[in-house]
């Protein structure tokens, strides 16, 4: 009892913030690299949502697990290449290892591509078909989220005989060990963080220049400007919203692979619902409906919250995005870039 009341004690006199900001001044150059490496993360996650949201005006809360169904897809495609849960990362030399990546990389996106365009065939077109209102479509994405978590967490299991899915976080396949390659300002570069920048950058910028100088990309953003005319003018709406489905559910699948480099113990049902609560974050915070502002809020989101964990605490990680998102709303409610997607510049 007397030990129960110390530990009461020492809690009540802990700081409730860490207003630690000697910590951040001296890992600041740190903060900042790995920051970018998980804002990349967000940026990826956060160019579905937007793209559905510009296109129909649909927050797809559903969207954080397709996400968690890239990271399983990833994890069965390496499981099928031979590897297994191993304390220890794998050694198969560069080349090998980087085959290995895009296969998995391909598999997740597969996965979270058809499960994107099979959410929007199965949930929301019936909708679209009634007239629904915008309420339903909220309510049938956030349905939709937990019908899927609930698949990889009861039903996967069945079906894979254990391998997959279940309550527990997967067991970590470590395919990259984590070295440094080159310091900045002092600050350590990984091998994972490189990978993982890089990769973000060039799928955000190959979804850019598709949306801005391609025939498919004109018709997005032809629908999202105006459907109705769109329409008038030979553009299929169905199958840009499908398109749009299946660009957003595969970049979440590429971001899944990437995050488990950085995260391998984060393959679980639920991985993915603070991840795209922060990415959605991410897009509203660079103006939702905006790619470039998605990038821009998802590498913005990163950095900030890691100087918040060092400044104010651990806990207060997540309390960061939430509270940068609010102020710069309340200065620019469109967000940082503020422009639609059926305004982008051809």
């Amino acid at each position: 009892m007397s030990t129960l009341l110390a530990l009461g004690a020492d809690y009540l006199s802990a700081p409730a913030i860490n207003f630690n900001i000697e910590a951040l001044g001296a890992n600041f150059w740190q903060l900042t690299i790995e920051g970018l490496a998980y804002g990349a993360v967000y940026a990826l996650v956060a160019v579905g949502y937007t793209l559905v949201y510009g296109v129909l005006r649909l927050i797809n809360f559903a969207h954080s697990e397709i996400f968690m169904l890239g990271m399983f897809g990833q994890y069965a495609a390496l499981m099928m290449l031979g590897f297994s849960p191993a304390g220890n990362a794998y050694s198969e030399g560069a080349l090998l290892t980087i085959v290995y990546l895009i296969l998995a990389l391909v598999v997740g996106m597969l996965i979270s591509g058809g499960a994107a365009v099979g959410l929007e065939r199965i949930a929301y077109r019936p909708l679209r078909k009634r007239n629904a209102p915008s309420l339903v479509f909220l309510i049938t994405a956030i349905g939709a989220s937990f019908v899927l978590q609930e698949f990889v967490h009861f039903v996967l299991p069945k079906l894979t005989g254990d391998e997959l899915g279940g309550v527990n976080a997967q067991q970590p396949i470590r395919l990259v060990e984590q070295k440094e390659q080159f310091t900045i300002f002092g600050a350590s570069v990984t091998n994972v963080t490189l990978i993982i920048v890089i990769s973000a950058l060039v799928l955000a910028l190959a979804t850019d220049l598709f949306v801005n100088r391609t025939k498919f990309g004109r018709g997005i953003r032809a629908v999202a400007q105006d459907p109705t005319t769109a329409t008038l003018m030979g553009v299929s709406r169905e199958r840009v919203i499908m398109l749009t489905f299946l660009i957003g559910g595969m970049l979440a699948g590429a971001a899944a692979l990437l995050y488990t480099l950085r995260v391998p113990n984060g393959i679980i049902y639920s991985g993915g619902f603070i991840l795209g609560i922060k990415a959605f974050c991410a897009a509203v915070l660079g103006g939702i409906g905006n790619l470039r502002g998605a990038l821009i809020g998802g590498l913005l989101l990163g950095v900030m919250e890691n100087y918040g964990q060092i400044l104010f605490g651990t806990a207060w990680r997540d309390v960061v995005a939430f509270v940068l998102l609010i102020l710069v709303l309340m200065f620019r409610p469109t967000g940082i870039l503020g422009e639609t997607l059926g305004r982008a510049r051809a």
